[in-house]
């Protein structure tokens, strides 16, 4: 049999995955106004195609391939994934009008539905519950780095070719990951055991997890967390462009740079202090989330309202640094909270309403209040400015959930063992083999 792969690899590898997925989400938002000025569409259309577009079947298709993954090889699930959604980025460049351009969008996320969950739950193989912080955050940095690439790379390229080009030079990238992923990741033994052990039904499974306050009020936090910082990631910088009258390529790569650079920094950070504090007790990395989350909302509030670019540009960098890593602790916990049996699908559904609220109602309700309220970029931000303090509500969640950490992951054990899988293929599984887990 053959010996794990390096989790540092297996890290790298998924880390470039993600960061092409993130970029791919954020194309469409450094592009928007020459995307608006080809096909005659309004903010109301833009804020679809950025969230409900890609949302719908994202979250439809993300727990049947999260259960897949929790039986069978989440590499070629990943693998498989990244090349679709990643032909969807290329045919996005190819639309001829905003049918084509909805149905590219939401093939992109059909194809990035297969990721999320099973990397996570990937990763959870190869690092030790102490480390994963410190991993989470290393993987989340794609969010930033992809915001960078997305609304900073694309009007790059748009400026000197078109804003098609941006699209097809993303989407070829991801086909070579796709590729790559095959070639370097091995799938854990854990995918070989248990691709043999009954699946919990899914009925049953929702029942267990309904009766989680912890996973409940961390997966809403999560949710209106995104909510907040995703209305605010999309449609920030256009808000910047009409309200200071900015070139809107220079606007958002500056926006893109302060903004995601410092995010980088503080998604370090937040893992290094979450590991660290996790060895204390595991209440800890929620507690965390949930004061970065109330402080990062103050922080972009003020960026909205800045009266000036500079200062907006002043503010997205405390925002970036207390932002940029409380998903990290929800998501560390969520893992320490579930079996090994349940934990794709469960991270799966955890994401699809997390999904649903951040970037199905987030980036279209702001863009469907500003086109109510009168396009310009006093109606813009009045829109923000109703949709961003969702962030302090994910804050008192996230701080209520840690409070149940530790009763709810004895719950949900307690639930699995009472339901063993077929006594002839329940066998404790061989050892590993020594330096595939950190």
């Amino acid at each position: 049999m053959k010996a794990a792969s390096n989790p540092w690899i297996v890290l790298v590898t998924l880390l470039a995955i993600y960061i092409v997925n993130y970029a791919d989400r954020y194309l469409i938002t450094g592009l928007i106004g020459p995307i608006k000025a080809e096909f005659g569409i309004g903010d109301a259309m833009v804020g679809m195609l950025m969230g409900p577009a890609f949302v719908l079947l994202y979250v439809i298709l993300g727990v049947p391939f999260a259960r897949l993954a929790d039986r069978t090889s989440r590499v070629q699930i990943i693998a498989a994934g990244c090349v679709l959604w990643s032909g969807a980025t290329i045919a996005t460049g190819l639309a001829t009008g905003p049918l084509s351009l909805t149905l590219a969008r939401v093939a992109v996320g059909i194809g990035e539905a297969a990721f999320v969950a099973p990397a996570y739950s990937l990763l959870s193989d190869y690092f030790r519950p102490e480390r994963r912080g410190l991993a989470f955050a290393i993987l989340g940095l794609a969010a930033y780095v992809g915001q960078i690439a997305g609304q900073a790379g694309g009007p790059a390229i748009a400026a000197h070719h078109d804003w098609r080009m941006a699209f097809h030079s993303m989407g070829a990238i991801g086909l070579i990951l796709g590729v790559c992923a095959l070639l370097l990741i091995r799938e854990p033994r854990r995918g070989r055991v248990e691709a043999q052990v009954e699946a919990v039904p899914f009925g049953l499974l929702v029942r267990w997890l309904a009766h989680s306050p912890a996973y409940l009020f961390m997966m809403f936090a999560f949710g209106f967390g995104v909510l907040s910082g995703v209305a605010f990631g999309y449609w920030g910088p256009e808000l910047f462009t009409r309200a200071f009258a900015l070139d809107p390529v220079a606007v958002k790569s500056a926006f893109a740079l302060n903004f995601g650079l410092s995010g980088l920094v503080g998604m370090l950070l937040f893992g290094a202090l979450s590991d660290r504090l996790a060895r204390r007790s595991m209440i800890w990395p929620s507690r965390l989330s949930a004061l970065a989350l109330a402080a990062a909302t103050c922080a972009i509030l003020l960026s909205s309202w800045a009266g000036s670019f500079g200062w907006a540009r002043m503010a997205a960098i405390p925002a970036g640094l207390l932002g940029g890593g409380w998903s990290v602790g929800f998501l560390a916990t969520l893992q320490y909270m579930l079996p090994p049996r349940i934990r794709a699908a469960s991270t799966a559904l955890f994401l699809a309403v997390t999904t649903l609220l951040g970037f199905f109602v987030g980036p279209w309700a702001t863009g469907a209040l500003s086109e109510m309220m009168g396009h310009d970029a006093a109606a813009l931000r009045m829109a923000l400015t109703c949709v961003i303090p969702f962030g302090f509500l994910a804050a008192l969640l996230g701080w209520a959930a840690s409070g149940r950490v530790e009763r709810d992951r004895a719950a949900l054990h307690d639930a699995l063992s009472d339901r063993p899988a077929d006594p002839l293929l329940a066998r404790p599984a061989p050892e590993r083999v020594s330096g595939d887990r950190v």
